[in-house]
């Protein structure tokens, strides 16, 4: 899937492959930190791959967010809350144990950005907290994958 990804991009006129990582920063598991090295990788400047993968994972997680949070208020207006799957529950665990800013620093390790920030919406989190956090955490991660493969690329090829 990557390497279809990497062909996508690369396959783009180079004026505006950076649109193109922009749209693969927006796939959950993809997110800011593998589009910004599948951007570099397709020859991309690695401050263009970077920022554009980041971009594509913001504007991703804003819509889960504010999607989550019209749904909450659909769903908790007057019923009782439904059971929760045991995945649901690890990331409610994780959510009290560590708050907003511990989830969205950590749990992209597991979940994508845009289920966390969905989740922590519906567990109650407030909405401006969750994208705060949740944006410090996309940029963190792909500035430093961006830099890991920036700098192996360049190991790698000599250049």
């Amino acid at each position: 899937m990557f390497e279809a990804l990497q062909e996508f991009t690369a396959s783009l006129p180079g004026a505006i492959q950076w649109l193109g990582v922009i749209l693969i920063g927006a796939i959950p598991f993809i997110e800011s930190y593998f589009g910004s090295a599948i951007g570099i990788i397709a020859g991309i400047d690695p401050v263009v791959a970077t920022v554009a993968a980041i971009i594509g994972n913001t504007l991703s997680m804003l819509a889960f967010v504010f999607s989550a949070h019209k749904i909450r208020e659909r769903v908790t207006r007057d019923k009782e809350p439904a059971e929760s799957s045991p995945r649901r529950e690890r990331l409610r665990a994780a959510f009290n144990r560590w708050g907003v800013p511990g989830v969205s620093l950590l749990c992209q390790t597991i979940l994508p950005s845009q289920i966390t920030a969905g989740a922590m919406v519906s567990f109650g989190a407030k909405t401006n907290a969750v994208i705060l956090w949740q944006t410090i955490s996309i940029i963190l991660w792909g500035v430093a994958f961006g830099l890991l493969t920036a700098l192996g690329f360049s190991l790698i090829t000599g250049a």
